[in-house]
């Protein structure tokens, strides 16, 4: 009998009239990815790509929970725990997909309703047909568990208005769909209840023509009136800097935001501002997942992933020790090792 872990049962290919459908399938994981499933969307988008049959895509989650939680955060756990390598070959063909979905020449659907996080923004934020619903919960959580916004993240939160990107980088905050759709992270509203309708309705027409007919507006989000001072204080050059910003700030949403940075790995959140702001620089996506890939690989050695995970998600315990604990142990020098080159052999290379 097969189980959840069977990748034929864990990516669920299918074609409905004009359309590819992508099926994540493990609901009591909230669909989080694996290597062998990334691998298996990448095998039926290059072979959807050269069938004249199939004229879009679309990817969706099993269950009523969500699209993708994101990757399987307790494998990466394990890898680093033991100084293994297998995260890192996850990450380099979990990126190559991320390119890959980012300039495919068909409409690319995604349906992100519900949770959307990690790299369950990197399977549909590249996207270019991207669908939120009153039940999306769109977050790039990473610096709460150790590490960096990854899967493109620092390439589409660098791109958001003013400053909103870099706000969402280092709280991880989750946004709903009238926010997602302000930081440029979604294209279109549908109620939750029309998706099956929609889908049935992509089999016989273009993405183009059919979203015309269920596209809708979202209920006001958070972020357009706390723009202000998001813009004013994530303006300052550092992450010391943003918090005392923030502190001095008469919102109360702002003092909020500055607990919530310093209950986050210190490291982290250095890395992160300095990831998100060298993305803007960087140009393409595939150059910003380079870059990526070499802070990914180095954080899979340094001590906060893995006891961030071990809080998070493993004892559960929500209570992580941080090392160094604090924004002012962290060196400019600390910062940089994340960025520097893997070595010739080692780097992620992209067409």
């Amino acid at each position: 009998m097969k189980t959840e872990e069977d990748v034929d049962d864990t990516v669920l290919l299918a074609t409905d009239g004009r359309t590819g459908l992508i099926t994540l399938n493990r609901p009591r994981t909230l669909n989080a990815l694996t290597h062998p499933m990334v691998l298996r969307i990448d095998e039926a988008l290059r072979a959807w790509e050269q069938d004249p049959a199939v004229e879009q895509v679309l990817i969706r989650g099993a269950g009523e929970r969500g699209l993708c939680a994101g990757g399987d955060i307790r494998a990466i756990h394990d890898d680093a725990k033991a100084g293994t390598a297998s995260s890192a070959g996850f990450w380099r063909d979990e990126y190559r997909l991320n390119a890959r979905i980012a300039r495919y020449p068909k409409p690319y659907v995604a349906l992100m309703d519900g949770i959307v996080m990690g790299g369950g923004v990197g399977v549909s934020a590249h996207g270019s047909v991207r669908v939120v619903t009153e039940r999306s919960r769109v977050a790039m959580p990473e610096t709460g568990i150790g590490f960096v916004p990854d899967v493109g993240g620092t390439y589409l939160l660098g791109r958001a208005p003013g400053l909103l990107g870099t706000h969402l980088a280092l709280t991880g905050s989750a946004v709903g769909a009238a926010d997602a759709l302000l930081c440029g992270l979604a294209d279109h509203f549908v109620p939750a209840d029309r998706l099956p309708e929609l889908t049935a309705a992509l089999a016989g027409s273009p993405a183009g023509e059919v979203l015309a007919h269920f596209a809708g507006t979202p209920t006001p989000g958070e972020l357009a009136e706390q723009r202000a001072w998001i813009d004013r204080c994530y303006a300052a050059d550092t992450v010391e800097e943003i918090v005392e910003r923030l502190l001095a700030e008469g919102d109360p949403a702002a003092k909020e935001t500055a607990e919530t940075l310093l209950a986050k790995s210190p490291t982290s959140l250095k890395v992160t501002l300095a990831a998100v702001r060298r993305a803007r620089a960087l140009g393409p996506l595939e150059q910003v997942l380079v870059q990526e890939y070499r802070v990914s690989c180095h954080a899979l050695r340094a001590p906060d992933l893995v006891e961030g995970i071990r809080a998070q998600v493993v004892d559960k315990d929500r209570n992580p020790r941080w090392s160094p604990p604090a924004l002012a142990d962290v060196s400019d020098a600390d910062v940089e090792r994340f960025f520097a080159p893997l070595g010739e052999a080692r780097e992620l290379r992209l067409p």
